[in-house]
């Protein structure tokens, strides 16, 4: 139990520190109030704010380049699922072609699910060292966003840091 409770705070945190990189960027460069997170349990998404006085839900992914580099950045043993999708991506040697294909994934995954709420964006923010905001907006118009999906918006925080800044890549 204890594992699973560490693991489940671990997450929480993980999600936690990408929405409050994101809302900082966001209000920075739109000047838009966006404030008060807090985690929802058990359903999804994972957190909410409110942005200019009205909520919106955030859904966060995290990307990772390789089942090794994710545990490194994690400092810890992977979940089978996580496991399962980064060792799909391991055929992909050239960099570019592993971040495009790691996101393409993340977001085709992402895209199947729903949501009880008016508005959801899904903040993806990168976990690979070598990969930041300025090289995922060089990739843009490569990234393969589903016709459907449930999201308002789709964001990408560059870095682990938070110091890169952040890409929109939907609308």
């Amino acid at each position: 139990m204890t594992n699973n409770h560490n693991s489940q705070s671990e997450k929480v945190e993980l999600e936690h520190g990408a929405a409050k990189q994101f809302m900082r960027w966001y209000e920075r460069n739109t000047g838009e109030k966006i404030r008060h997170i807090w985690h929802n349990e058990p359903r999804k998404p994972d957190v909410s704010c409110y942005l200019m006085d009205e909520r919106l839900d955030l859904e966060i992914a995290h990307l990772y380049g390789s089942e090794k580099e994710a545990m490194k950045i994690l400092g810890r043993e992977l979940d089978e699922k996580t496991r399962k999708e980064l060792k799909a991506l391991e055929k992909y040697t050239e960099p570019h072609e592993r971040l495009l294909n790691a996101l393409n994934r993340i977001l085709a995954n992402k895209s199947v699910k729903q949501y009880a709420t008016k508005r959801v964006w899904l903040v993806i923010r990168n976990a690979h060292p070598a990969w930041s905001a300025e090289e995922i907006q060089s990739l843009q118009h490569c990234i393969d966003v589903p016709k459907q999906h449930p999201f308002e918006q789709i964001w990408m925080v560059g870095d682990m840091q938070g110091q890169s800044g952040i890409v929109q890549l939907f609308p």
